[in-house]
């Protein structure tokens, strides 16, 4: 089925709920009109249904393919002329910088267009993705020459960026990097090393292919803390030689299979530094937690294919009757979206999208504020909402996300088993988002063990301040009692967390990932609770969209009722503590 963007739910929450067609009064965002972010919608929607979509599937049968002669790598039919049509729509500068080309809107507006996109064809929306991310990390660290030099091109989409941390030998630990960078006499640095799982690291989309890469100095020391960031072209911008970068092959992959995943060979390719010696970590986070922000889109869009495809499917597909009687007396049988079983994965499916959706688009929203707005404190708590949140954006859009396309799958039956159906193709897809940028169980380490403890524990009491906030300011909010019992379960786990962790860091490590789980369903309940209360006020006001407002009201008792009481088993889980977990023995594993 064609890909139907999400616009009337985008609105109520941007305009709504969320306040974001007040961005207009920052004077960074005055052209972010209400006008102008409904016209983004409409149009990214367009694109994605008409343009990006059809590309999808073709890009899944054929992938991409790498010639070892040359080291080229071709991406599958369609692929060249939907970037095309992207970069031509000026969807890669949408909040971009204005002063190297940019458009300058929030980046809240590039958060709806990666979900839509991302539902369409998550493989080749991933190359401008990781541009996006260069961009910024360039945009923050580089010198003004580099900018000058490499920011137009990636930002008006003529040349792609890439991240390139991690090795052979050592996954996720960047310390054990061993890339070298050898200064030359004229300030660049000749780059020696491989680099595994690159994301657009050779491509025909473009000419030029901008790699950052991490890599360490002469005399640097031997963990993260010797680490330095480099700006690596494919083809050398003042020469238009050929910079020795090379692809070494491409990855076999059971999804995402139209996105180059590839193994990058650096043979004393010309690099120049990005930010200071020894400090490319902190540079290179800037893109990370960039990208990871867009990879929580990537799970809620591919969620959102697989429950519009799911539901499409439960409304057509005649099996058994209904349990209170026939509902399609002249057929042969019901459709089954009347039986409780298919209705409550659709149900589970659209409450959690459209929750998910109020998450990202929240933390969205927030990091504006967290740059634009006129007040220093404003500014601030902002931030560290948007800190304190992207490891919960990450990994829970992206569990769910998965989640939810299984569940769709699960709708069609044997049908969604088999290719003539996207199913299959989005729960493949979909995998891999739990995975990179940092494993889930990463993102839950990162919130324990950094985030909750930075800045003496402000960034956890900023959120506190909100969740408690809204119930002392609305004593009447929908489902109150139910979200104040999940706000006193996560401010249990928080304490149980600063009580246990410092310590012994294994207990932290063991309650991470539950209390992230648990940290999400409040946040999403209390977003919830706004959604419905706005309901409620519009449908006693006017009644406009009396069905989108009436559906808000009950999403939000069945994700009150059927979802959030999952804390219980969470914070159990938390405060059992490690114990049972780290109890065996080598020698009890193959008991």
């Amino acid at each position: 089925m064609q890909y139907q963007a999400p616009a009337n739910d985008l609105r109520f929450l941007l305009f709504d709920v969320l306040g974001a067609d007040r961005l207009h009064e920052l004077e960074k965002y005055a052209d972010a009109t209400p006008d102008l972010i409904s016209a983004v919608i409409d149009e990214a929607g367009k694109l994605a249904a008409e343009v990006i979509q059809p590309t999808n599937q073709v890009g899944d049968r054929e992938g991409c393919s790498y010639d070892p002669e040359t080291h080229a790598v071709t991406t599958p039919a369609g692929f060249k002329e939907a970037y095309k049509k992207f970069v031509e729509g000026g969807w890669t500068a949408l909040d971009a910088p204005l002063e190297f080309g940019g458009q300058g809107l929030p980046h809240t507006l590039k958060f709806v267009v990666d979900e839509m996109v991302c539902s369409t064809n998550l493989s080749l929306g991933m190359y401008p993705g990781l541009t996006h991310g260069a961009i910024s990390a360039l945009h923050a660290h580089g010198s003004d020459e580099l900018k000058k030099v490499f920011l137009e091109k990636l930002i008006s989409g003529e040349w792609t960026g890439t991240m390139c941390l991690t090795e052979p030998q050592c996954g996720t630990d960047l310390g054990l990097i061993r890339s070298r960078a050898t200064p030359n006499d004229d300030g660049s640095y000749a780059i020696e090393g491989t680099k595994i799982w690159i994301t657009g690291g050779e491509h025909d989309l473009v000419d030029n292919i901008v790699h950052l890469v991490l890599a360490k100095l002469p005399g640097a020391p031997d963990t993260t803390k010797g680490i330095s960031l480099f700006v690596v072209p494919k083809v050398l911008p003042d020469t238009g030689e050929r910079n020795p970068a090379f692809c070494g092959g491409l990855e076999h992959k059971m999804g995402i299979k139209g996105s180059a995943t590839c193994v990058m060979n650096f043979e004393g390719a010309k690099g120049w530094l990005v930010g200071e010696p020894n400090d490319g970590m902190r540079a290179m986070f800037t893109m990370m937690n960039e990208a990871r922000l867009m990879v929580g889109m990537q799970g809620l869009g591919l969620a959102e294919m697989a429950y519009q495809e799911s539901l499409g499917f439960a409304r057509e597909r005649l099996q058994s009757r209904s349990l209170s009687g026939p509902k399609n007396p002249d057929g042969p049988a019901d459709p089954i979206i009347v039986h409780p079983d298919v209705r409550r994965m659709l149900m589970r499916q659209k409450v959690l999208n459209e929750g998910m959706r109020a998450l990202a688009l929240f933390t969205g929203h927030h990091l504006d504020l967290s740059v634009a707005h006129t007040d220093e404190a404003v500014r601030e708590s902002s931030d560290d909402l948007v800190q304190l949140l992207t490891p919960v954006v990450k990994a829970f859009l992206t569990d769910e996300g998965f989640n939810n396309a299984n569940t769709g799958l699960q709708v069609l039956g044997g049908s969604g088993f088999t290719t003539d159906w996207p199913l299959e193709q989005l729960v493949r897809d979909g995998r891999i988002a739990r995975i990179y940028e940092g494993t889930n169980g990463i993102q839950a380490m990162d919130l324990v063990g950094r985030k909750l403890s930075l800045k003496g524990g402000q960034l956890v009491r900023s959120l506190f301040g909100v969740l408690t906030g809204y119930l002392k300011d609305n004593p009447e909010a929908p489902h109150r009692e139910e979200l104040k019992d999940a706000i006193k379960c996560l401010e249990e786990a928080t304490m149980w967390l600063a009580s246990n962790a410092p310590s012994d860091p294994e207990q932290a490590g063991s309650a991470a990932t539950p209390y992230l789980r648990l940290m999400a369903l409040t946040v999403i309940g209390y977003l919830w609770s706004r959604m419905a209360g706005v309901a409620g006020q519009q449908l006693e006001a006017d009644g406009i969209n009396k069905p989108l407002l009436e559906s808000k009201q009950v999403s939000a008792r069945f994700y009150f009722e059927k979802l959030l009481p999952e804390i219980h088993w969470l914070l159990g889980d938390i405060k059992t503590g490690k114990d049972s977990l780290m109890a065996f023995d080598d020698d009890h594993w193959a008991a």
